[in-house]
């Protein structure tokens, strides 16, 4: 048995649009560099620190004007190089800077400050060091804000501070400043606005700010404390909308949207019963065999479901479930076989009829396969008992021992 199946995700992977969006990044910085950046100060040089012999660690300047910042680019290019530089950085006071420059009203500095935090958030030293100050500054309820603004406007600044969320949210163990801020039911929103304006042609670019949107709600989901404050279940028809509309040309996205779901229905039979009234269990079947790891992340689901009962179970079966099952047994991942394993045994434990059902479609010769496999041999032995016993009385006991 799994156990609980909320779960984090780390930082962003290469498949997922990385090398496309540092492309766009470097054109955006050289251009922006040639035109205007004409500053090598790392910081803005202020008066008032240079008189009272101070660090400048306690002084907010005025926030940066448009023709004066973009320097803030080559300032994000040392840092992501240099942990000198960062820890020259901090004591100098970075954070109250960016917290001012943070509130300018010109996009090319918010992106710019955007960039800057995002190459800070990823610092090795990040966790115990930097996201402390970032999350006792005003960024926080800025970033939010204007992540959730990212569909009107500043769509450049919306992605980096996006990224910038989701870097403190899966490196942070505690995010009860986001959560207190309303970061749940902020970046729902976001979701239900962006499903419900989504065009026929999508928007250049606005996978970049799905993605880190996805994994930063989901990370907050995971959450100890978090059960029950994603309860919506639209967002669950949002986030096949959305599936729907990036399936084609940003099928990264699938397990993303996945994820948010396993983490959705991990603990919530609300929810779980919602896939089925909401008529969204064919669209998630229908996923299955999409890549290896939506498949997993199908089967996870669908687990989800399953330990909720004898009814969600029924109506599983009755999707028909098994021989959509009895394909993937046959799959060289152990993760995904060993996923159909736990739903199978849920399946029998709930509805021991269906190991009849699964017999007659020759379920168990895909059970033997797997008796050599060390990973796998220990469920799929106990799956083979229960199917080769018949009797749904001896098929309880059997399963009942397996859990």
């Amino acid at each position: 048995m799994w156990g609980r199946r909320r779960a984090r995700r780390g930082g962003r992977s290469a498949e997922e649009l990385r090398e496309r969006r540092r492309e766009r990044e470097a054109a955006l910085r050289r251009a922006r560099r040639q035109e205007q950046l004409v500053s090598k100060r790392l910081l803005r040089e202020d008066s008032a620190a240079e008189e009272g012999g101070q660090d400048g660690a306690d002084v907010v300047p005025d926030p940066l004007s448009e023709d004066e910042e973009l320097c803030l680019y080559t300032l994000g290019n040392l840092v992501v190089e240099s942990q000198a530089v960062r820890k020259q950085l901090l004591p100098q006071g970075i954070i109250p800077v960016l917290a001012s420059c943070i509130q300018s009203p010109h996009e090319a500095v918010l992106e710019g400050v955007g960039y800057v935090l995002s190459q800070l958030l990823q610092a090795k030293e990040a966790p115990m060091e930097i996201i402390p100050l970032v999350l006792d500054s005003v960024l926080p309820q800025h970033m939010l804000r204007l992540v959730c603004s990212g569909l009107k406007a500043a769509m450049g600044a919306a992605v980096e501070f996006a990224w910038c969320l989701h870097y403190i949210i899966c490196r942070h163990k505690d995010n009860e400043v986001l959560l207190a801020l309303g970061a749940v039911p902020a970046l729902t929103s976001l979701l239900l606005d962006l499903a419900s304006q989504i065009p026929q042609d999508v928007p250049e670019g606005l996978e970049l700010l799905v993605c880190p949107v996805l994994r930063s709600l989901s990370n907050l989901l995971a959450q100890t404390g978090c059960q029950g404050q994603g309860q919506d279940g639209r967002l669950l028809i949002a986030l096949f909308l959305i599936l729907q509309c990036f399936l084609q040309q940003h099928p990264f996205l699938i397990q993303e949207c996945l994820w948010l779901l396993n983490n959705l229905t991990a603990d919530d039979p609300f929810l779980c019963s919602a896939l089925l009234s909401l008529e969204l269990l064919p669209a998630l079947l229908q996923l299955l065999t999409c890549s290896q790891m939506a498949t997993v992340l199908v089967l996870t689901v669908l687990c989800n479901m399953a330990e909720k009962g004898l009814f969600l179970c029924q109506q599983l079966l009755q999707q028909p479930l098994l021989p959509q099952l009895l394909p993937l047994l046959t799959l060289p991942d152990p993760e995904a076989v060993g996923q159909c394993l736990e739903l199978l045994h849920l399946l029998f434990l709930h509805c021991p009829e269906a190991a009849a059902d699964f017999t007659r479609q020759g379920g168990h010769q895909a059970l033997e396969q797997h008796q050599s496999t060390p990973e796998l041999q220990e469920r799929a032995q106990a799956l083979l008992d229960v199917v080769r016993s018949g009797a749904p009385s001896a098929c309880q006991a059997t399963l009942a021992a397996f859990s």
